[in-house]
């Protein structure tokens, strides 16, 4: 029988930015916590392309703004704040089509006073984004219009080859880049957890938390051994492009949630968990 709460599961989350939130999510819901940190993300160093950014949206040189994440948002109106007043930079992206990937880059947006022209909608992935520009073509044509893509951690050259086959002139704006964190012991400690048997759920909030767990893993020699645990454990994905990540290493996803939210997953988890991890041991 499903069961509303994790009842003393032993919980893996790989979350950074978020981990005191997840771990009470995680306790609150009767599990025990072991939230580990696995990304840092860092603002690119020499690297002049955010203020070429803001010195051609002032000269009025994009028809589109794509961005895709809140801290990139973030990031770019700190770096327009040295040039001109916050208030001139929301100016100028109000002139502009903006498109907000989800409801961080949103809410970010509105923080400096700018309602997005376009949300992509749940799960929030560039998929999703195409086929949101794909639906409003009439309204936000794509054809001979200059577009710039705010990159997050990696590029995605897929994203960027679809936008020019609709007629774009793509630039990109990378403003940060996602590496370990400068500790590695408490993922490398988590990587003995998994392989000793000590974790029962994994949660995967994004793409790059499974990257630098076999990252790490695969340096300490422990590649194969986590892939077999983890074939022993439930594993949850919070979307499309994390389960899309899971399963390049051959590993199937257990569970995703019904909305690609922290909250849901960790509810959904907890109800689903003890059910899926007793079919998957038997």
């Amino acid at each position: 029988m499903a069961t509303t709460n994790f009842h003393g599961l032993r919980v893996l989350a790989l979350e950074s930015r978020r981990a005191q939130e997840i771990s009470k999510l995680i306790l609150n819901s009767g599990g025990i916590p072991l939230v580990v940190p696995s990304v840092r993300e860092l603002p690119l160093e020499s690297n002049t392309r955010p203020i070429e950014f803001v010195r051609k949206l002032r000269e009025g040189g994009f028809h589109v703004v794509i961005f895709m994440t809140g801290v990139g948002v973030q990031l770019l109106a700190r770096i327009a704040e040295g040039v001109y007043p916050i208030s001139e930079f929301a100016t100028l992206l109000s002139r502009t089509i903006t498109v907000a990937r989800g409801p961080k880059p949103l809410a970010a947006l509105r923080q400096i006073g700018v309602t997005a022209t376009l949300t992509v909608p749940e799960p929030n992935t560039w998929h999703d984004l195409l086929s949101e520009l794909d639906n409003r073509h009439g309204e936000i044509p794509l054809d001979g219009k200059r577009v710039v893509l705010q990159e997050y951690g990696v590029s995605n050259p897929e994203l960027v080859d679809a936008l020019q086959q609709r007629g774009a002139e793509v630039s990109c704006v990378p403003v940060y880049e996602w590496k370990l964190p400068e500790d590695t012991a408490p993922l490398r400690r988590a990587v003995d957890d998994v392989i000793n048997g000590d974790i029962d759920v994994i949660l995967v909030t994004a793409s790059v938390q499974i990257r630098h767990l076999f990252q790490v893993a695969e340096t300490a020699g422990k590649k194969d051994a986590l892939l077999e645990a983890m074939k022993r454990t439930v594993l949850t994905s919070i979307g499309p492009l994390c389960s899309e990540e899971i399963q390049k290493h051959g590993l199937s996803v257990d569970l995703e949630p019904s909305h690609p939210k922290m909250g849901f997953l960790v509810m959904e988890a907890a109800e689903k968990s003890g059910s899926l991890l007793h079919q998957k041991r038997q």
